[in-house]
């Protein structure tokens, strides 16, 4: 359902992007991984519409979608959460859901059918016990979830998810994990999650692809990916004998 050919981004005379290509179908949850620089969030970035590559293709269930706009990207079906959770702190969390169920999609909703989404998410999330609260008053595992909810208020295809683990506890991150894996088991919602925590992207991802200087160098089932010597020198620094 989302095929990227030949994509390339530059930045002056930084590549950084190189000619990746990336094939996902509905239901997968796959893993993008690579040392710090070697274009993860870039390739996020250029799929999702903050940057137009220079040159190749992006197609979102058969339609081209290279160089819209973030905002025509979501609609089509791509919701995305950050590292660092983009929220807004003084509104409540029932209010930042809504947002999601309003403008992340191309129907037309109204406030009171937004409501009754967000607040479907909220329960999914298991955060609907503090609808009223101000998102200020969250923790960062709290927030991560109401990113979460805010995304699948959209009724998307695919959900990009960037270092949802950063800041977590092993036991928030095995819940959080629990959650995107229930996401794909109840929604059919496809997942291209970026991830620095090994141990999570490799027990919760059914294919890992490897980025190295902006340049893929491995895709494969995670136990490849593990003793893929490639992926041990560029992304574990291991030396090659």
């Amino acid at each position: 359902m989302l095929r990227v050919e030949g994509v390339t981004k530059k930045f002056g005379g930084l590549v950084a992007v190189d000619d990746v290509d990336v094939e996902i179908e509905k239901g997968e949850i796959v893993g993008l991984i690579g040392p710090n620089g070697a274009g993860k969030t870039t390739l996020f970035n250029v799929i999702s519409g903050v940057y137009t590559p220079e040159k190749g293709t992006i197609e979102l269930n058969g339609d081209p979608i290279a160089g819209h706009k973030p905002h025509e990207i979501a609609r089509k079906g791509i919701a995305r959460t950050f590292q660092t959770a983009r929220t807004f702190g003084e509104s409540s969390v029932l209010e930042n859901v809504i947002v999601g169920a309003i403008f992340g999609t191309s129907e037309n909703i109204d406030q009171e059918a937004a409501r009754d989404i967000a607040r479907t998410q909220l329960e999914f999330v298991g955060l609907d016990d503090r609808e009223g609260e101000e998102v200020s008053n969250l923790n960062i595992m709290d927030r991560k979830l109401l990113e979460l909810a805010r995304a699948l208020a959209a009724d998307p295809d695919f959900i990009f998810v960037d270092e949802i683990g950063s800041g977590l506890t092993p036991t928030e991150l095995d819940s959080l994990t629990q959650s995107l894996q229930q996401v794909r088991t109840d929604r059919n919602i496809s997942i291209l999650w970026i991830e620095h925590i090994m141990d999570a992207i490799m027990t919760a991802t059914d294919r890992i692809i490897v980025l190295n200087q902006g340049s893929k160098i491995a895709e494969d089932v995670p136990e490849s990916i593990r003793e893929n010597q490639k992926v041990q020198q560029a992304y574990l620094g291991v030396d090659d004998e």
